[in-house]
């Protein structure tokens, strides 16, 4: 007998404790926007889980688009982020940014 999607979903993601081992199994595109940026932000605080804190993060910024061009100041209102975790947010940024560059000058020939 086959399981339906949903319950094949809940059955998977119930045997993962963080998102990373969720994105080696499914991979990346699998994952929500709150588990990936979970990744970056690595661990979480007393009583705040890596993912509380992205999501947080998303309802403060709505979408990675509305996080992408904040000051680094306005990350340091949100309980559990700090300098290291700030940073690792930057840099993934400022790499996606650096991709982005590169692929629309290769469209530009």
């Amino acid at each position: 007998m086959r399981k339906n999607t949903e319950q094949l979903r809940l059955s998977e993601t119930s045997k993962w404790h963080h998102p990373g081992g969720k994105l080696r199994e499914l991979g990346p595109e699998n994952l929500s926007d709150a588990e990936l940026l979970s990744i970056l932000i690595s661990t979480g605080i007393k009583g705040k889980t890596a993912e509380e804190i992205a999501e947080e993060i998303l309802a403060k910024f709505g979408s990675f688009k509305g996080m992408a061009n904040q000051p680094l100041e306005k990350f340091l209102e949100i309980k559990g982020l700090g300098d290291v975790k700030i940073l690792r947010i930057a840099a993934a940024f400022e790499i996606a940014r650096r991709i982005v560059k590169e692929v629309l000058k290769e469209n530009e020939k």
